[in-house]
């Protein structure tokens, strides 16, 4: 489960967010690419948290879908 009080830096304030146990699978960026880019040191962030009832789907199917739980849902 993701934890919030581990949330890697680049992750933008708001609901979801992803923690530092992102292995970088790409699944989030590629299930919700407006929601989630790659940092350049070696993991995924929330770059835009979502703002259509589609981008809420995308992103919650991309916190259900995570390999090792690194996103997160505060309800925020």
């Amino acid at each position: 489960m993701a934890d919030k009080e581990n949330k890697v830096e680049e992750t933008v304030a708001g609901k979801f967010y992803v923690d530092a146990q992102c292995i970088d699978c790409d699944l989030c960026r590629q299930t919700a690419p407006e929601n989630f880019d790659r940092s350049d040191n070696g993991y995924s962030f929330v770059k835009k948290q979502a703002e259509s009832p589609e981008e809420e789907e995308q992103c919650e199917q991309a916190l259900s879908e995570c390999p090792v739980e690194a996103i997160g849902n505060d309800g925020a």
